[in-house]
């Protein structure tokens, strides 16, 4: 088969939706080399890792040619059909839940990956233009895709519910991590020179996420400040936000600048050995459509305390204590439990290796595959 990729984000994002379309490429590469792949993007910013690896040989990347001239917005949700005729696509993977419009009319087939609905669970979060767009593209890519991809059963139910799609159109498949989070560091010297460069001189709680209201930082801060025990500092890494500086006066408001440490700016080859180096990793957000954090952090060899109420279960398994994320109580007593008991930290970290088993590139690939071929 020849399978075509819209992968501006793989070239352009070094985030979650650029993590997964590198990610599933990359997979589709070693474990499917019998197909020919080609990543469709309007520019590319950076080079495929953001290291000092370039993009794979093997991968065809592919520039506008039809009406190159024009915005790369209107190329990539108009004008890409007569690309991909051209080069013969038999299927068309949309990675971040969208597909070009009219593309049922060049006989490529579609499949668009849909990764979270959030923006209408809470639309006061997001600006009412993104709104707006969001909601035009997901519903088309839902109405007109002929298979979606849902990364979570809540996502799944997500779509059925908002875009009313039959069930039999969409199959769940999971996504895994960056390879890096899946290789533990064997020199602790390494994970101490990453400690000492953020000023992380004791042991640590650890939160990676982005600085939102629906992230729940503010209630995991209150609930670290009920913790009886003094010998643990939390880390809290994510980018610069309105919702830092509240969690920032918080802290100072509280006393506790000395022991709540804010990390802006990480580069993503420093974060496995924060994983690593951490006593226990919390994740007590509201709502999402995956949660990538557990997933690394189980690779990482730590214990997890994570939210009910979304997909959080599905990451972490049996791998991860659960708390209410709207009850401080509830999250600082499963923090305080896992903290003061090495057997459940053991429980927690031996049934983690195995969950996350489920989330390796292989069988991802394997499914993905399997569902290209019945289209």
């Amino acid at each position: 088969m020849r399978i075509g990729f819209d992968a501006k984000r793989a070239f352009n994002n070094y985030t979650g939706l650029g993590n997964y379309s590198r990610f599933i490429i990359e997979a589709l590469l070693e474990y499917s080399p019998e197909h020919q792949y080609f990543a469709y993007t309007p520019k590319i910013k950076g080079n495929w890792h953001n290291s000092l690896a370039d993009f794979p040989s093997e991968l065809h990347v592919q520039l506008p040619r039809a009406y190159a001239q024009l915005p790369a917005a209107l190329w990539r949700s108009w004008f890409i059909a007569k690309d991909l005729q051209q080069d013969k696509i038999h299927i068309f993977h949309g990675l971040s839940n969208e597909i070009p419009y009219g593309l049922k009319k060049t006989g490529v087939k579609s499949v668009v990956s849909i990764h979270d609905l959030i923006f209408l669970r809470y639309p006061e979060q997001y600006p009412v233009i993104d709104r707006f767009v969001y909601q035009r593209k997901f519903r088309y890519a839902c109405e007109n895709a002929d298979a979606i991809v849902a990364v979570s059963e809540q996502t799944k139910r997500d779509i059925i519910d908002f875009y009313q799609i039959p069930s039999e159109r969409i199959e769940v498949i999971y996504q895994g991590c960056q390879p890096t989070f899946c290789q533990r560091i064997a020199d602790k010297t390494i994970i101490n020179q990453v400690l000492q460069k953020y000023g992380l001189k004791k042991s640590y709680i650890l939160c990676v996420a982005s600085f939102t209201e629906r992230k729940n930082q503010l209630r995991l801060i209150k609930a670290f400040q009920q913790l009886p025990a003094k010998e643990h500092d939390l880390v809290l890494v994510g980018g610069k936000s309105e919702y830092l500086s509240k969690l920032k006066q918080y802290v100072h408001q509280s006393h506790m600048q000395e022991r709540v440490h804010f990390v802006t700016g990480v580069p993503a080859g420093d974060l496995p050995a924060l994983y690593q180096g951490c006593s226990l990793f919390v994740y007590p957000s509201l709502f999402e459509g995956f949660g990538i954090p557990i997933i690394e952090a189980l690779h990482s060899g730590v214990p997890v305390v994570a939210a009910t109420g979304s997909c959080l279960e599905e990451a972490g398994g049996a791998g991860a204590l659960y708390a209410n994320p709207l009850d401080v109580n509830d999250i600082a007593e499963k923090m305080h439990h896992v903290l003061t008991s090495e057997v459940l930290q053991n429980r927690l970290i031996n049934k983690g290796t195995e969950h996350v088993k489920k989330f390796a590139a292989k069988p991802i690939a394997e499914k993905l595959v399997k569902l290209y071929t019945d289209l």
